[in-house]
């Protein structure tokens, strides 16, 4: 994502030259802008059609659903594409500004998005109160990932040579950043089992409660703990951002425990626990450090790109890879040793998802790079061209909600719902079937063409 429009190039493994010369741009792989159109195309469908489709939107607590692969694929594709744009800028003084800069600009669009200030698609009015703004997102835990990485992968060009590095090797060419990612899992697991959570307060802030305005306690005084009110994920957050500004629709609400709907949202049960009322960060400062180990592992897999020339040598890595990602993920969760969990970012959740990035790339990879099959995927290349403009336009509901401000005599009765009521869900006599519908093909099929427009026109947002 910190990469929307990245240089992407094939043949990569020439020594770059010490001066600031401008090189020709090099052919882009077209593999990885397909992949980011396709995470950006998801994440669409799980923001407005996930609530109807059980496995399409985010697992309430543990577990894997659509919507949990969207924030690592990210990551992961963040990763893949820093050696092929920082290859390009060998002077380590510019690469850091670049990097700072795109950064900066990823905060600001995330607390603009993501922070309170847009209400969009559906509320017309903006504006955010600054006791409950919200500090984290997913923009925000991008320029995080990308920060690090991109700063460790500057710093160590000194320490990796110039021969061609094998299947093996390339491991140790750039140990310092698995040392890193190293530290980064040390961390996390360190804090994450031992560090204690008290019992804590909070106060509804929610006009439709019943317990508006009323404070509840969630009793925990223990360690070690991976369930909903007591990990020390939403303990660090709550004492660092202010429970004020956390997330305040959390996907636990779904769970069995709130809700007599689960998987679904609902009222609340009478015998609810307290913490089914309280808020949770998603994206906050724990399990973002853990992202991080994302972003590492994209990373080498760019690596691999860069470094090894032949595709049946880049697939073997891959793939392997991939597969022992997978499988070890896999173990940990169903020997119970570590939970799939998006909201704590687990290892075994980094591993699962990391193996699934790697093995979709590389089916893109064989389709389209090797076969040359680009046709059949020309709308997801043009959003992965042209992410962040979709990404805002669409996903972020900006579009939606400047089409919805022209509204006849009632808020409801805009150009969006009169297309979603009378083109789709009267037609399919399904709310669920005409809302998935919409999605596909009047909001992910609607910005795939409009950027291929631009991109004829050779017109991206860049960050």
């Amino acid at each position: 994502m910190a990469e929307m429009k990245g240089e992407h190039s094939l043949n990569v493994s020439e020594v770059l030259p010490v001066s600031d010369t401008k090189l020709p741009k090099p052919k882009r792989v077209a593999s990885l802008d397909i992949f980011r159109g396709l995470t950006v195309a998801l994440m669409i469908l799980v923001d407005d059609a996930g609530g109807k489709w059980q496995m399409i939107g985010h697992a309430p607590w543990n577990g894997c659903n659509l919507a949990d692969f969207v924030m690592p694929f990210f990551l992961f594709i963040v990763g893949m594409a820093i050696p092929l744009a920082l290859k390009r800028i060998p002077n380590r003084l510019v690469a850091v500004k670049k990097v700072l800069v795109r950064t900066l600009k990823l905060l600001f669009w995330g607390l603009l998005l993501q922070g309170g200030f847009s209400h969009a698609p559906d509320n017309l009015t903006y504006g955010v109160d600054m006791k409950h703004i919200r500090w984290c997102g997913i923009l925000q835990r991008i320029a995080l990932a990308y920060l690090v990485v991109a700063l460790v992968e500057i710093f160590s060009r000194s320490a990796q040579d110039r021969d061609p590095p094998t299947q093996l090797s390339i491991f140790k060419l750039y140990y310092w950043h698995w040392l890193v990612g190293a530290c980064v899992l040390a961390v996390y697991l360190a804090l994450l089992y031992g560090v204690y959570v008290p019992d804590w307060k909070f106060t509804v802030h929610n006009p439709d409660s019943i317990y508006n305005g009323t404070t509840l306690t969630v009793t925990c005084g223990v360690r070690g703990k991976l369930d909903p009110p007591c990990n020390v994920v939403g303990y660090i957050d709550r004492e660092v951002l202010g429970i004020s500004h956390m997330y305040k629709r959390p996907a636990w609400r779904r769970s069995d425990a709130c809700t007599e709907n689960s998987p679904y949202e609902g009222p609340f049960k009478r015998s609810a626990p307290s913490w089914c009322y309280a808020p949770f960060e998603p994206e906050g400062i724990l399990s973002s450090i853990s992202s991080i180990l994302s972003t590492i592992i994209g990373l080498h897999f760019g690596h691999v790109l860069v470094h090894l020339q032949d595709h049946s040598s880049r697939l073997k890595h891959w793939l392997l890879l991939g597969l022992a990602l997978l499988a070890f993920g896999l173990i940990l969760h169903f020997t119970h040793a570590i939970p799939l969990n998006k909201q704590l970012y687990t290892l075994s959740y980094v591993c699962v998802t990391s193996g699934a990035a790697a093995l979709v790339f590389s089916a893109f990879y064989i389709v389209v790079d090797i076969w040359g099959l680009t046709l059949l995927f020309l709308p997801l290349k043009w959003i992965g061209m042209n992410a962040m403009l979709v990404y805002v336009m669409a996903a972020e509901g900006i579009f939606a909600g400047f089409i919805n401000g022209w509204y006849y005599d009632d808020p409801h009765n805009t150009l969006t719902y009169w297309i979603q009521k009378h083109v789709f869900i009267n037609v399919w006599h399904s709310k669920r079937v005409g809302i998935l519908l919409y999605v596909i093909f009047a909001e992910i099929l609607f910005w795939a063409i409009v950027a291929g427009i631009l991109h004829r026109l050779g017109i991206y947002w860049k960050l």
